[in-house]
């Protein structure tokens, strides 16, 4: 544990904050120079894939990967963001467990609003089972919205039929677009990326008018939970969505599913972002790693390319 490092993060992303709400192009260019400063661990082979109908990109580890497969959902509000913004994520996942990777380019607000970025990952978890792939053998992964779509995306599928996923891990995820959480007010002040008027600026481009109060855009409060499969909930402490995943992890366990709620002292949103220069980044990543590995059950699934 480095405080030194914790604080050299917390001023490198604490950055001032535009007057004006930015345009959706000034707010994809950011993310992407933002993201683009992450590590990305070596040791990985990429390449571009269709999952359902959308684009994806298949991470593998070099060498044989291990029988399993991780779907992830990249993070950015819903607005912004690629399979290569959450590169230095996905990677880590991928060198660290040995399983290998499909990284959904889901469609994002305002050109697409909700539900879209659901129903895409539905389409893309629908494809894997047809592929071969049994659902023990799949895990949900996701950061900040993405996180929120490990959950609404199991919801969706639980509600089309579909058998549950074998895990989920959430990084930071934002899962209350109402945005009631106690820590959206008491940490205000030392989160380092959001504020509430910034959340509302995104967030009003993802609901489209849509009424916030519903399981599908606040599951921390309104879904119900019955039969999901294990849940890895990681947040920190210096962030405005921290109840977003204590609350949760409460609803979680009063529906009987096995949660695991991860928080860690004094880092910001999607701190896992920052391994290689923050130490909790990587531990983090280590224990998502072991819980992936053992919920992740490969056999007798029949393993074809789902590319």
């Amino acid at each position: 544990m480095s405080r030194q490092q914790r604080a050299e993060i917390d001023a490198m992303v604490r950055r001032p904050q535009p007057e004006a709400p930015r345009s959706v192009e000034e707010i994809r260019a950011g993310f992407r120079a933002m993201m683009g400063e992450m590590i990305v661990p070596t040791g990985i082979r990429t390449r571009t894939a269709t999952l359902g109908h959308r684009p994806a990109v298949l991470v593998e580890p070099v060498g044989t990967p291990k029988a399993g497969t991780i779907l992830y959902f990249h993070g950015g509000s819903y607005v912004v963001g690629s399979p290569e913004t959450a590169m230095s994520l996905t990677g880590n996942l991928v060198t660290k467990t040995g399983f290998r990777a499909f990284s959904l380019d889901y469609r994002l607000a305002p050109e697409y609003p909700f539900p879209a970025a659901i129903e895409d990952g539905v389409s893309a978890y629908r494809a894997l089972l047809d592929s071969g792939e049994g659902p023990s053998a799949i895990a949900f992964a996701g950061d900040s919205a993405g996180g929120g779509l490990t959950v609404t995306t199991c919801l969706a599928a639980r509600e089309a039929g579909l058998p549950m996923p074998a895990a989920i891990v959430a990084f930071s995820p934002g899962l209350d677009m109402t945005r009631t959480g106690e820590s959206m007010d008491t940490k205000a002040s030392i989160d380092p990326f959001f504020t509430r008027e910034g959340l509302e600026h995104t967030g009003t481009m993802y609901l489209a008018g849509q009424d916030p109060q519903q399981p599908m855009l606040s599951p921390a409060t309104l879904a119900d939970l019955t039969g999901f499969p294990p849940m890895l909930l990681q947040a920190g402490t210096n962030e405005i969505l921290l109840d977003d995943s204590t609350r949760m992890a409460t609803r979680a366990r009063e529906a009987g599913v096995d949660v695991i709620l991860d928080i860690t002292a004094d880092v910001p949103h999607v701190f896992q972002a920052f391994a290689g220069v923050l130490d909790e980044g990587d531990e983090a990543l280590d224990r998502a790693a072991l819980f992936l590995s053992q919920h992740i059950r490969a056999s007798g699934t029949k393993r074809t390319s789902a590319g």
